[in-house]
């Protein structure tokens, strides 16, 4: 029979969380500011140097994540066999780090293409593992507040990323409404060492939390089967994916919020600046919301949060000026401040340990493929009907979204049993 894993009383805490909360914060903080400053200003590196349309940007954003979340399910799979969340994370982060120094070869939207697959590669690989040793590393009741420091952690090295990236272009462009490819290159190569950084830390800090198995168990071959990833599974979480697929189909890879800007006429350091907005009220509402799911529940703070994302959307596809942008990238933070860590928090709650793995990965494998069609219906809805319609295709698919969640899905008990 499996066990849910018990944190150890003994840990010493880092204020006031546990000690592979805080480090894997910390891995991810460095981690995006390596990712922020090489890959935020991507869409301009395209359209602006490369000379790619709108389809083909949405096209490299859409594989991207969608390449991520292949690679989630089986890692997440793999993570609950092996009972190795910690390797599996490390072989991840360092992956993408050693493909990060190649997008200063990128001289077409393959080659970019081809760099962002191989550093999406690394994320499929890390991310589901991770979350699950975050979620095995403390217990149900402060699930919300890890998962909530974790975002934080990492929206706040999103935005120190793109404020050094701010500083480059300032110092290098300055006001030029089109992105430069020696500026580019320039952030790639800043962008580089928190990427090696980040690869030490886990290798240093943090420890495995793994679960007691019986001897059968370990000495079990790991054989992938799609049709027993489900087995196990609360009929909550499989709802929850298909309103997750709802949610995501209307909301296409950012690319298309920073083409927004550009398209109201924003220059480059002003997007950059933009972006540090966007960051700074992801990191500040992250932590909050993770312990507001803690006591009204995590259903309740997604809604909300799905809500806001609807407005911020309608926003975008009717402002008219500047002053309107600005706003609306601070409130974009504050949707993904809300939702990110908390959605993760409830998907714990859903599932005992044995299964947190894989659950990670289809949650976020369903996420990710979904981002392909979803950006390529934004492209397409761009270039045919016009900047403002995929806006409204993501505002409408985001109410429809929350009326499934609260219509269909009942918020879960804290404590899950355990699976034999």
């Amino acid at each position: 029979m499996e066990q849910e894993i018990k944190p150890a009383a003994s840990e010493k805490r880092i204020l006031g969380f546990a000690p592979n909360v805080f480090f894997l914060g910390l891995v991810s903080f460095l981690t995006d500011i390596s990712s922020e400053i090489i890959f935020t200003l991507v869409p301009l590196f395209l359209a602006n140097v490369l000379g790619a349309t709108t389809t083909v940007i949405g096209f490299v954003g859409g594989l991207s994540d969608s390449t991520e979340a292949v690679f989630k399910i089986f890692s997440g799979y793999l993570s609950d066999k092996i009972n190795r969340c910690k390797s599996l994370a490390l072989f991840g982060y360092g992956f993408s780090a050693l493909a990060k120094p190649f997008m200063l070869l990128a001289n077409s939207w393959g080659i970019v293409t081809g760099v962002r697959f191989a550093d999406r590669v690394g994320k499929g690989v890390r991310s589901s593992p991770r979350d699950a040793l975050i979620a095995n590393s403390v217990e149900p009741h402060e699930r919300g507040r890890s998962f909530g420091l974790h975002k934080a952690m990492d929206s706040l090295g999103a935005t120190l990323g793109l404020g050094i990236a701010a500083a480059v272009i300032y110092f290098t462009q300055s006001g030029s409404l089109t992105l430069e490819v020696e500026t580019y290159k320039t952030l790639v190569w800043w962008g580089i060492i928190p990427a090696f950084l980040a690869v030490l830390v886990l290798a240093v800090f943090v420890k495995e939390k793994r679960r007691p198995q019986t001897t059968s168990l370990k000495s079990e071959k790991v054989r992938f089967n799609f049709r027993n990833l489900f087995l196990g599974m609360d009929s909550r979480f499989k709802l929850f994916l298909l309103v997750m697929f709802l949610f995501t189909l209307g909301n296409s890879s950012d690319y298309f919020v920073i083409l927004r800007a550009q398209d109201m006429g924003v220059s480059v350091l002003a997007i950059s600046l933009m972006l540090v907005v966007f960051n700074i009220t992801y990191t500040l509402v992250s932590l909050p919301a993770g312990m507001l799911s803690d006591k009204i529940g995590r259903r309740k703070v997604i809604a909300m949060g799905w809500l806001f994302y609807a407005l911020v959307y309608l926003g975008f596809a009717v402002t008219q000026n500047q002053i309107g942008i600005w706003i609306l990238f601070g409130c974009y933070g504050l949707y993904y401040g809300i939702v990110e860590g908390v959605a993760k928090a409830f998907v714990a709650d859903m599932i005992p340990s044995d299964k947190r793995g894989t659950a990670y990965g289809l949650y976020q494998g369903v996420v990710g493929l979904t981002l392909l069609p979803a950006s390529l219906i934004a492209g397409i809805l761009w270039d045919r009907v016009g900047s403002a319609a995929p806006f409204y295709f993501g505002a409408v698919l985001a109410l429809l979204a929350v009326i499934g969640l609260l219509v269909f899905i009942k918020e879960p008990p804290k404590k899950i049993p355990t699976v034999s």
